[in-house]
């Protein structure tokens, strides 16, 4: 029996909502469970140096926990002067996931950045992250759009990501910090609406996984994701 009595398959509750914040042009606040992510995507008239003259946009993110999002306060990384690892890594994969499914050179030269701030923290933070700034990102898109400040729709399919774990040796979906904090196994995987990979992020733990229970490890997740992108459907329809 999971901490949480969930089935092996089965999601924490999830929330999208959209329009949280009133600036952005576009924003998302996603729960899995406990985890509470706030997540805005701002449109930006410029370019990293690096990509002024190719005729294309960037999208980009950057990911931040509050101080009491976990079980005890945690310092403000601009006070410490600098990010840890952990954090230049999550956001670096949330930008990599959103690109894949944006038509970069549709964008024009402008760049979208995507905030996501962790409110609660209960495991999974960088795949609810990637799931809400999906719809963040959307969003932000559609306001262009309407403005015609693009020909075409730039988004080419939606992205979500999901955790997977081996915990008292099952295999289980959406791990919360309860599971992920003991599992023998832990991954994320990251897919398009299509159900193409994007990334899958895996470390066993305790005891190394066969090849037999990754293959069980990425079934799971294509159940997940699949119901996460029905719910995306949903919240921006």
């Amino acid at each position: 029996m999971r901490p949480s009595r969930r089935q092996p398959d089965e999601l924490r509750a999830v929330s999208l909502e959209r329009g949280v914040v009133k600036y952005a042009e576009g924003s998302c606040f996603v729960k899995f469970g406990d985890t509470h992510v706030l997540v805005t995507a701002t449109l930006e008239d410029k370019l990293p140096p690096w990509l002024k003259g190719q005729a294309r946009g960037w999208v980009t993110a950057e990911y931040g926990m509050l101080p009491r999002a976990t079980l005890e306060r945690t310092r403000r990384e601009a006070s410490a002067g600098k990010q840890n690892g952990r954090t230049v890594e999550i956001q670096r994969l949330i930008g990599r996931s959103l690109r894949s499914v944006v038509d970069l050179p549709a964008l024009g030269e402008r760049q979208l950045t995507v905030d996501c701030d962790v409110i609660q923290a209960d495991g999974g933070t960088r795949t609810a992250s990637i799931t809400g700034a999906w719809v963040a990102l959307h969003d932000c898109i559609a306001w262009m759009r309407a403005r015609e400040m693009i020909k075409s729709n730039p988004l080419r399919d939606h992205v979500a990501a999901i955790s997977c774990g081996i915990f008292d040796n099952v295999g289980v979906l959406d791990l919360d910090y309860a599971e992920d904090s003991e599992a023998e196994t832990d991954a994320n995987f990251v897919m398009t609406g299509k159900g193409n990979i994007v990334e899958i992020q895996g470390t066993a733990e305790k005891t190394p996984f066969t090849e037999e229970q990754f293959l069980g490890l990425l079934a799971l997740a294509r159940r997940g994701i699949g119901k996460l992108v029905e719910l995306q459907k949903m919240a921006v329809m």
